[in-house]
Order: C-alpha cells, then structure tokens, then sequence
C-alpha cells in the first residue's frame, strides 16, 4: 500500500493534474468512478506497474523475513546408564551451577560390585605376600639341597679315590650308590631352583598383573557408582523437571528433564530468507530487526554469517533411495545477526519471534568514481528504496501489538 501510494504521487496525481487544468476534466463530472479508468488509464497503468517494479526491487534488495528466531539449544537431563531414582536433590525451575548434584540412582548392586572388586585386590596383595614367604621357603630348600649334594659329592670322590688307591677297598656297588646319590641331589637342585624360579615369576609377573586387573575392576565400580550421582554440567535453569524418588530413568527413552543454559540464544538471531535472496545475502550487511518481546523497538543488527547450504536439500543415508520430490519444498537461505550495538539488544528471550530487514548498500561502489550514469542512478535508487522498508518495518513495530492483542481475537 505504502509502495502504491508513493508511486501514484508520480504518475496517477500528473495524470489527474493534466485531465484538470489543462483539459477541464473534474471530479464529479467528467471524471466519475465509471470513467476514472478512461480519463486516467495512463496514470493508473503506470502506477500499477511503477508500483510491482519497486516492490520486487525493494525485496529484492533489501530482504525481509518473519522467520526469524533467537535459537538456543537445550541441555537433556539424564544419567549414563538405566537406574532408579534414590534421592532428588533439587526442584523444577531452579537454576543450578555447573557441577551441582541434582539427582542420584539406586547404587547397591554397583556398592556389591566394588566391594567385590576391593576383596579381590585384597586377596591378590595376600597372594604376593604367601609367595614372597613361599620364595623364602624355596631358598631355604634350595640351600639344604646344596649341602646334601656337596656331602654326596664329598663321599663320591672320597670312596673314589680309595678305591683307586686301594683296587677292591671299596665295593663298586657302593660307588655306584653314591654316584646315583649324586644325581638324585642335582635333581632336587634343579628341582628346588625351578620351584624358585616359577615363585618369582608369579610375583614379578602373574600376581601384579592379577593386582591390576584387580585394581581395574575397583576403578570401574566406582565409576559406575560416581554415574549413579547426576550433576549439572553447564550453569542453567531446570525446566520439566518432575522427577520422583522411585521412578526409572532411561538415556534413551525417559530422560529426567531439560536444562536450559544461562548463556543460550543470548544476542544471536537466526533468520531465514528465501532463496532468490542468494546473490544478495552478504556478511557485513546492516539489519534492522523488531520482537514482539520488545514491541515499538527497532534493533540495529548486523549480518555476521550466511550459511553456505540450505537445509531443505540435506539428505541423509539410508536403505531407501530419496525422492527427489520429497525435497521439493523451497528451503530458507540461513542467516545469523548480532546486535550491531550490544546495549541496544535488551533482554530478548531466547526463542522470541522477530521480524528482520536487510538492507543491501552501494555507497562504497558508488564512491569510487568507476560506475557509469546508469548504473549510478540505478544504485543511488536502490539504496533510496531502502528507506521504503525501512518505513513499512517501522509500521510493522507499531502494528504488531495491536495484531496480537486486539486483532487475533484471542
């Protein structure tokens, strides 16, 4: 309407004025509502087509979008594994820092397990130290199989060499006797010093690796047990929180509730464009944007980041081939604004419902001096029109809460 008005000041309004003075046309006479569209079809033509030439370049180049949204993303409140709720430690709406406890699960049969775990550290450090007294033991055996093996040895020679100064002093049956004595000593030593040897192999080897399988297995337990206790991982506010001591909380199905960060959608706005709008969308462009959380306020923003992609396209592997027709519906071009002025943001809740223009400017261009005549004055008209939507975003601030409370009928 505001387009149409302007336009007919230039074409309909030197249309009527030419009818009137110059060929005595009047309202009421000549000029009636059943001949307007005779005596003025030039200036209504013009006007009509004046008036679709300028809205399509003004959103063309200055976009407009009520898809705009302060985005925020939610913390899900739930453990790392299944369990029942023994305690609850805080309440819907509260706000929590980081690191404080909110709920803890039912931890008995993880207490059973670690207490397991600890008795099996235990009888391992016993194990070690029955075989360090089991490796005394072996040295000591190991020390009287010496001694008998050199007593067999000392009689072997002794009979032997009798034998050899005396030739039938001395049975053969007996130094043969004493020479199987020999051997069987060197077995017992062979014997004894393996028994030591697998002694301290299992304590040098087996029975720490038991210890730290043992040590794990304690480990493990209590860290099953420290995830039965919930905290807070990030400062926030509690909401949907109903949880009860009895209930089961599953990190898949039944989480316990959401917290909402402190710091979530605070001065970034998320706004979506169509897509004709892509050759336009540049980052550094100045925005100017309205809340129905902050009615009559206009908010200088300005553009930061457009998302390269658009959304609607995405497509995600499965077993099914995609229908192409399925991503049909036009997507939105992504843009994110912030406050070109950080103390003008105010308070916006996260998830408010704004309405944004984007206003697209030449000035650069046309100050350095290498732009034609036409190209001059087309850029000087586009940069002009601006103040259209400018205007039409003002009245869109004024009009919004009277949509919202008095003609929504609610």
């Amino acid at each position: 309407m505001l387009e149409m008005l302007l336009c007919s000041l230039v074409t309909i309004l030197p249309d009527y004025l030419f009818r009137r003075f110059v060929q005595g046309r009047r309202i009421g006479k000549e000029i009636t509502l059943y001949s307007v569209w005779f005596e003025l079809r030039w200036g209504i033509t013009a006007c009509v087509v004046l008036t679709v030439s300028l809205i399509t370049m003004i959103f063309y180049f200055h976009p407009s979008t009520r898809n705009v949204t302060a985005a925020y993303r939610t913390v899900a409140v739930i453990p790392e594994i299944v369990g029942r709720v023994e305690e609850v430690y805080v309440r819907p709406f509260q706000k929590v820092k980081a690191g404080d406890r909110l709920f803890r699960l039912d931890s008995s049969q993880q207490q059973a397990a670690l207490e397991t775990a600890r008795k099996r550290a235990a009888q391992v450090d016993a194990e070690i130290v029955v075989a360090q007294s089991e490796l005394v033991t072996a040295d000591a055996q190991i020390g009287q199989v010496e001694a008998s093996l050199s007593q067999a040895k000392d009689d072997l020679s002794t009979k032997t060499e009798l034998q050899r100064r005396n030739p039938g002093g001395v049975a053969a049956k007996e130094i043969d006797g004493l020479a199987s004595e020999v051997q069987g000593r060197e077995s017992e030593l062979a014997a004894a010093a393996a028994k030591k040897q697998t002694i301290e192999t299992r304590i040098s080897t087996l029975l720490p690796a038991e210890k730290s399988s043992a040590e794990a297995q304690v480990a493990e337990a209590q860290n099953t047990i420290d995830k039965m206790l919930v905290k807070a991982g990030i400062d926030g506010t509690l909401q949907q929180f109903t949880l009860r001591v009895g209930e089961i909380v599953n990190p898949l199905l039944r989480p316990a509730g959401v917290l909402v960060p402190d710091d979530t959608g605070r001065e970034r706005l998320v706004a979506g464009f169509g897509q004709i709008e892509t050759q336009v969308l540049k980052v550094g462009m100045i925005s100017e944007v309205t809340c129905i959380a902050r009615p009559f306020t206009i908010i200088p923003m300005v553009v930061t980041e457009v998302q390269s992609v658009i959304a609607g396209g995405q497509v995600r592997a499965s077993d099914q081939l995609i229908d192409v027709q399925q991503l049909g519906t036009p997507g939105t071009i992504t843009a994110i604004l912030e406050p070109l002025y950080p103390d003008q943001y105010g308070n916006i809740l996260p998830g408010s419902n704004c309405i944004a223009n984007v206003y697209t400017s030449n000035h650069d261009e046309l100050a350095s001096g290498k732009v034609g005549t036409l190209r001059g004055l087309f850029l000087h008209a586009v940069d002009a029109t601006a103040l259209v939507h400018a205007m039409i975003l003002r009245m869109q601030a004024v009009m919004a809460p009277v949509q919202m409370l008095v003609l929504s009928g609610h």
